[in-house]
């Protein structure tokens, strides 16, 4: 996307003790190309890195050194988060396929919305209205969703990023129990779709029993700067 040589210092000899050599340049994409924020991924990586060299003359060996720096793109404009009301029950969930015999349960809650901010928290609440059986714990799950083409076409991939557990044990019914979730920097990015790759986010809510079965509710997300 992005590829730059300069000469900052013409040859000559380098004096005694700490030298410093200045330098900037405007960071814009090769013609054909747009930059895109830096993002740490498992099948699509964005990276932005110096490269800098001292270039030693006749049997000298040139002196290297390499590091990353990161880029965010500029803010987009100020808008009003639409919070959402959700429900989890047995007839709105997908469990696993190859575990049966859910017992009755309600969640009730509310998230501050799908389009996020990654500068913002993703926050709400839920309750636990009733339950048939004992639960084992509450979890929040972010997972990352790539799409990376291929001469096959385009291969999607699910993976996880964190997972925060907001309820331990057998919660007790009626209990508003707080969402509360950072967006980590470099593992998570504003929702992009380019020509050859797309990233995008989702949050699960995952209800988990103790004998390890579970039932979870998604929400697909859109993340703004």
């Amino acid at each position: 996307m992005v590829d730059y040589t300069v000469t900052i210092e013409k040859s000559g000899k380098v004096p005694d003790g700490t030298a410093e050599y200045p330098f900037e340049f405007d960071l814009q994409p090769l013609e054909g190309q747009e930059l895109f924020e830096t993002y740490h991924g498992v099948y699509v990586n964005v990276t932005y890195s110096l490269k800098s060299e001292l270039i030693r003359k006749y049997l000298g060996k040139n002196l290297t050194r390499q590091i990353e720096f990161i880029v965010e793109l500029p803010a987009g404009p100020i808008f009003d988060m639409k919070s959402e009301t959700f429900t989890i029950s047995p007839e709105n969930v997908e469990p696993n396929k190859k575990i049966k015999g859910f017992p009755e349960f309600e969640i009730e809650g509310t998230v501050n919305g799908t389009k996020c901010c990654i500068t913002q928290p993703f926050e709400g609440f839920l309750t636990l209205k009733h339950c048939g059986e004992p639960i084992k714990c509450i979890e929040l799950q972010l997972v990352r969703v790539e799409t990376c083409g291929c001469a096959d076409g385009f291969a999607k991939e699910a993976t996880e990023i964190q997972n925060i557990q907001i309820g331990d044990g057998d919660v007790p019914p009626n209990l508003e129990i707080p969402i509360y979730m950072i967006f980590p920097r470099l593992f998570t990015c504003p929702s992009v779709a380019a020509r050859t790759f797309k990233v995008d986010f989702e949050v699960n809510i995952v209800l988990m029993f103790p004998d390890g079965r579970l039932v979870s509710k998604k929400f697909p997300l859109v993340l703004v700067r």
